[in-house]
């Protein structure tokens, strides 16, 4: 058993092992990059309102309001700084992870290997962050029905991208 896992974690692995991992990492990633969101959305942004389905789910707090105030109007902004803080944090220890694990490192110079999948990562993010913005501001949609949409579309565009640029060839 001991021999399994540490093939499994080695860079020798089968291309399933790799998948698997890849999968993982990703959750793990989704989960940090949740936590950040969350954390500054409830705290120092205030960008969750009352009827916000995490709120009510996970017990945070939230800022009361008549649908008038300045702060009202700007959600869509202060959630995409939560976003974008959660999206750095995230990517930070999705690189750190993959190339610990996934990965064999070396093809590139480490800069340049974490410019490209940093690089990837935010244009799927910008392009998400306009998604999740347009549901906040013109659908009308909750703060994290916006943001779990945000991710789903982001994950889609990060791996077409890694696949068919970064990791092919």
């Amino acid at each position: 058993m001991r021999d399994f896992v540490r093939r499994f974690l080695s860079h020798d692995c089968g291309p399933f092992a790799q998948f698997v991992k890849y999968g993982a990492i990703g959750v793990a990633a989704t989960c940090v990059q949740f936590a950040v969101f969350y954390v500054l959305a409830s705290t120092c942004l205030k960008c969750l309102t009352p009827d916000d389905k995490a709120v009510k789910l996970l017990g945070l707090p939230s800022v009361v309001f008549t649908g008038a105030e300045p702060w009202y109007e700007a959600r869509w902004f202060l959630a995409g700084v939560a976003t974008a803080a959660g999206f750095t944090v995230a990517n930070v220890f999705c690189w750190l992870m993959n190339r610990a694990f996934v990965f064999r490192p070396g093809r590139f110079r480490w800069y340049a290997e974490f410019g490209m999948f940093f690089g990837v990562a935010a244009l799927a993010t910008a392009i998400a962050l306009a998604v999740q913005s347009v549901l906040i501001e013109f659908v009308g949609m909750t703060t994290s029905a916006a943001v779990v949409i945000e991710v789903a579309v982001s994950f889609m565009l990060n791996f077409f991208a890694r696949k068919f640029f970064i990791f092919r060839g």
